[in-house]
């Protein structure tokens, strides 16, 4: 049985603890201690809305740039949670709504929080978070304290007993060495009773977090709606472009060598008689007209549905890609077969863009393009190591690619730190087909 497969979700989660043992109990402290950390992050997020509300003055002011803070800590948690416990909790389907202009008061401002589900949801989590999360992430911790005092006390709780006119430790009243020592060995009992409590700690937060985060049906049934209707509508757009395009280009290419070819013909055929000279000449430059334009609607073919990627599928046609590319480009891909020919043409045409961003702007002297099929969805990584700084929202390239991917509710994602390097995944949910094929 594949280790990964876990009763939730289907798949364990990538840095999922296994099993009870030192290592994994301080894990889950470490991990207890961050969660605590993100805690104290909301607090202070909740103080930033609470105050940016009770603002005087018209508008709605800070209060949907504090509502971003809200949302990317809640971000933040949803990744912690996926990546440590297996908990998924949905992304919220779209951005923040509008303020409303002309809204004044605090009236307004609580009116504009409450009006979307999801934006009321994240402000209830950031209010209770500091308190409910807070404890669930602070109880390992707390047994790790309590075991380290009991065992002090076991050295030093007499003559502090003294000293302080009387001292307890949880039921224990110390009043000498006997009480001590029984206060020592209930701390060194927690301990482990701590590092085995930390992990489940942990996952406990990561379902609370889903509880107060994770969108209901009908919400999500809404985004749905709003997601397939955007899509849609990039999706004939994009085609009414690519339509214009090769109407343009038959028009501009093809189309003008044909009329220009046929009025050579036209001529050769009025001085057949009288100079047959001329008549070779205008036949060897129809033959010439006749063979760009042959040229031209085969480059045309190849931008609609490429031969290779029709005759030998994805992995053969990425790895032709590649060996175009300036940049020299290994090619990886595991594939049990071949995805529809939509999906094929659009991962094809998103690794075309993305290695001529390569090739273009980042840099790089190697890039590496990885295809697999995992759990339901092909899923393309393009890494380069090149100067970095790729943004989806600075340039139209990324944007083209993310419009294409979302009509087959395909995602990419760009990690691009400034100084490299850059990786591009792309997943798109599908079935594949035919004998399994390996290339590297």
């Amino acid at each position: 049985m594949d280790d990964r497969r876990t009763g939730l979700g289907g798949t364990r989660p990538p840095d999922a603890i296994r099993g009870f043992s030192v290592s994994a109990g301080l894990t889950g402290l470490r991990r207890a201690s961050t969660l605590c950390g993100l805690s104290v992050a909301a607090f202070g997020r909740s103080l930033a809305v609470s105050g940016a509300l009770g603002l005087a003055g018209p508008g709605l002011g800070l209060v949907p740039r504090a509502m971003e803070g809200v949302r990317s800590l809640a971000a933040r948690q949803r990744e912690l949670a996926r990546r440590w416990a297996g908990v998924e909790i949905p992304a919220p389907p779209g951005p923040l709504p509008p303020a409303p202009a002309g809204a004044s008061g605090i009236v307004a401002r609580y009116r504009w929080i409450m009006s979307d589900p999801q934006t009321r949801r994240e402000y209830v989590w950031v209010l209770t978070e500091p308190i409910a999360g807070g404890l669930l992430a602070f109880l390992p911790l707390a047994l790790v304290l309590s075991g380290v005092w009991g065992v002090f006390l076991a050295f030093f709780g007499v003559p502090l007993s003294a000293e302080w006119d009387g001292l307890w430790y949880q039921f224990i009243p110390i009043e000498g060495w006997t009480t001590a020592v029984l206060a020592g060995v209930l701390g060194l009992l927690q301990l482990p009773l701590a590092l085995w409590a930390a992990p489940r700690a942990v996952r406990r937060h990561a379902l609370y977090s889903r509880a107060m985060l994770a969108p209901g049906e009908s919400e999500l049934l809404a985004g749905r709606v709003r997601h397939l209707a955007a899509t849609r509508s990039d999706a004939v757009d994009t085609q009414m472009a690519e339509i214009r395009r090769i109407e343009r280009d038959l028009h501009d290419g093809a189309q003008a060598r044909l009329v220009a070819m046929g009025m050579t013909l036209d001529a050769a055929e009025h001085l057949l008689e009288t100079d047959p000279e001329a008549v070779r000449a205008l036949l060897v430059e129809a033959r010439r007209s006749s063979s760009a334009a042959l040229a031209e609607l085969r480059d045309l073919v190849r931008g609609i549905h490429p031969p290779v990627l029709a005759d030998r599928g994805l992995a053969d046609a990425v790895r032709a890609l590649a060996m175009t590319c300036p940049v020299p480009t290994e090619v990886r891909a595991e594939l049990a077969g071949r995805p529809e020919m939509p999906v094929e043409s659009a991962a094809y045409f998103a690794v075309s863009e993305i290695l001529a961003n390569v090739a273009k702007h980042s840099g790089a002297v190697g890039a590496w393009i990885d295809l697999r099929h995992e759990r339901g969805a092909l899923r393309i990584t393009v890494t380069d190591d090149g100067r970095g700084g790729a943004d989806a929202a600075r340039g139209t390239g990324l944007r083209g690619i993310e419009r294409r991917l979302a009509t087959f509710d395909g995602v990419a994602a760009v990690s691009s730190p400034e100084g490299g390097p850059t990786m591009v995944t792309m997943e798109i949910p599908c079935e594949l087909s035919s004998p399994k094929t390996t290339f590297s």
